[in-house]
């Protein structure tokens, strides 16, 4: 098995008319900066980073589950943290079947690093849940191996969370490159950003249930997906018998899954993506070289996920006096 580990986790799973309209859309997004707290909450950054390496080295999940956690909030209603809401009738954005697979991680590790903020008289109530996630994510990446890249800061959070707009909103282990290029292009991200923030998959673990029609029945005629790597397809299936306790969990990236490499990339060639929505950027010739030039330097996979996340960060942001600082995480103010 090599590398691969198995763990048991809860279940998760017209240049004038143009011109003003740009200007509109990237108003919000022209207020973030790097050094927003440089007079509120200076040491705003290092706050953060040493509470994320204190939850990281209690546990790995750490890393994944904030990862994935921003992924969700962003492309949900924007940057604006409505993901950590909590809703009394089980009606928020985490109540959602796509949310529900969150790990509690991600959460916690945001309401630490809060609560090390706050615990700063100088930036108590300074900073918002949604820069915290942002700056936390840059933390785990750079504790797995990855870039530290700058992170531009001054969103405000947002006071709504619904189930219904979780809805059609997040890309589903199925997709193919159409769909997901459709879902990246519609926040304003190419195919290149949505290949590198694919590399996320570097990290983290699925559950069986995400990809056993890929193994176990995949088309009348082929029982196994023939993009899948045969003997890694039956290592799959030894890891997920057929009746599997739903709660086992697969590593995402069977060579170095505690690690932000380009392995990612390197398995997508060898066939080894274990979502259809991972394979399919191999198989399908025209992003195929983009995965190719990500699998041969891993210099040119941070360079663009660093791009990729930096637009990923600015998605639907509240800035000046939209949305609040949120006290609590977890609540409105």
């Amino acid at each position: 098995m090599g590398n691969q580990r198995m763990s048991i986790r809860p279940p998760v799973c017209g240049l004038l008319i143009i011109f003003p309209l740009l200007l509109l859309i990237s108003h919000s997004a022209a207020q973030l900066s790097t050094n927003f707290y440089q007079k509120s909450c200076p040491n705003v950054e290092s706050l953060v980073q040493a509470a994320v390496k204190a939850k990281f080295q209690q546990t790995f999940v750490t890393a994944p589950a904030t990862l994935r956690l921003l992924f969700h909030d962003c492309f949900v209603r924007g940057c604006d943290a409505s993901v950590l809401l909590a809703s009394p009738n089980g009606n928020a954005e985490k109540d959602h079947g796509d949310d529900i697979s969150l790990a509690g991680d991600g959460f916690d590790t945001v309401v630490r690093a809060k609560a090390a903020v706050d615990s700063d008289p100088k930036c108590r109530n300074k900073v918002s849940c949604a820069d915290i996630l942002a700056l936390a994510t840059r933390e785990v990446v750079a504790l797995t191996g990855g870039p530290r890249y700058a992170v531009e800061l001054g969103r405000r959070d947002g006071r709504i969370s619904t189930k219904k707009s979780v809805q059609h909103k997040l890309p589903h282990a199925t997709f193919n490159l159409d769909q997901l290029n459709s879902m990246f292009s519609s926040h304003g991200l190419s195919q290149t950003d949505m290949i590198a923030l694919s590399g996320a998959h570097t990290l983290g673990f699925s559950h069986c249930g995400q990809f056993s029609k890929r193994i176990y029945n995949f088309s009348p005629g082929k029982r196994i997906d023939p993009t899948l790597n045969s003997a890694y397809a039956l290592q799959l299936r030894q890891m997920c018998p057929t009746r599997v306790d739903p709660r086992v969990a697969i590593n995402m990236d069977p060579t170095t899954p505690q690690k932000f490499d380009n392995a990612y990339y390197q398995n997508l060639v060898e066939g080894k993506g274990l979502f259809t929505s991972d394979q399919i950027l191999y198989t399908d010739t025209r992003s195929r070289s983009t995965v190719q030039q990500f699998a041969s330097s891993n210099d040119a996979f941070n360079k663009a996920f660093v791009s990729a996340i930096t637009k990923l960060g600015r998605i639907g942001v509240l800035t000046g006096n939209n949305g609040e600082i949120r006290r609590d995480c977890n609540r409105i103010n």
